[in-house]
């Protein structure tokens, strides 16, 4: 198999946690979708993201069933990784930057792939959730504290591809930080923390990224 790292985007402020990220740096070993497809599917995690220029930040992104043109996870882990002040999606052109231990991207929300958001009524109601079952990509969220713009999520894909729940969803966050028109802290998963901010057009999402042991 290629050689990959992977990487866990949107940690917690103490580092734990995030969604693992699949990264292959050198996309130019795998230039056929088809096999990029493959692959991905036999990392098995929920995104892997082929970068296809390291200094202009041409990035290609796959979940183990399907090409993506934008999501926020790879993105953010790419441009940690990476480094550039942008990256170059089939979407459109994702500008970043970085804010102590954040880095940050800024996308628009018609990038984003389509989900169904689904609004509960306390963050108990969240946790207790089961896995519903494939067919449908839902978004569950409460409020933890509106006030405060915190809010508590949990994200299950639906594609039956063996990704029951996506521990961080970017997309997700910033479909959310669109429909609301405001910033949002979001714990997600296990812990996972994801933060928004609306940014005229465009809405900026953000996180800690750290390289699994």
């Amino acid at each position: 198999m290629i050689e990959y790292e992977v990487v866990r985007v949107f940690c917690d402020p103490d580092g734990a946690y995030g969604n693992e990220l699949g990264v292959i740096r050198d996309g130019g070993a795998v230039p056929a979708e088809v096999d990029r497809q493959r692959l991905a599917g036999e990392i098995g995690l929920s995104e892997t993201v082929f970068i296809d220029d390291s200094v202009g930040g041409v990035i290609d992104i796959y979940t183990p069933s399907l090409r993506l043109p934008f999501a926020g996870h790879p993105c953010v882990g790419a441009a940690w990784i990476l480094g550039v002040d942008r990256l170059v999606t089939p979407a459109g052109t994702v500008d970043v930057r970085r804010d102590g231990e954040f880095t940050r991207i800024e996308a628009r929300a018609e990038w984003a792939p389509p989900r169904t958001m689904r609004r509960y009524g306390s963050p108990a109601e969240i946790d207790a959730l089961d896995v519903p079952p494939p067919g449908e990509w839902v978004y569950a969220w409460a409020w933890q504290e509106e006030t405060r713009g915190t809010v508590r999520a949990r994200a299950f894909p639906g594609r039956g591809d063996g990704i029951e729940e996506d521990e961080a969803t970017g997309a997700a966050a910033l479909l959310l930080t669109a429909e609301l028109r405001r910033g949002l802290t979001i714990t997600q998963g296990r812990g996972s923390q994801i933060v928004t901010a609306v940014r005229g057009s465009v809405i900026e999402v953000g996180g800690r990224v750290r390289r699994a042991e």
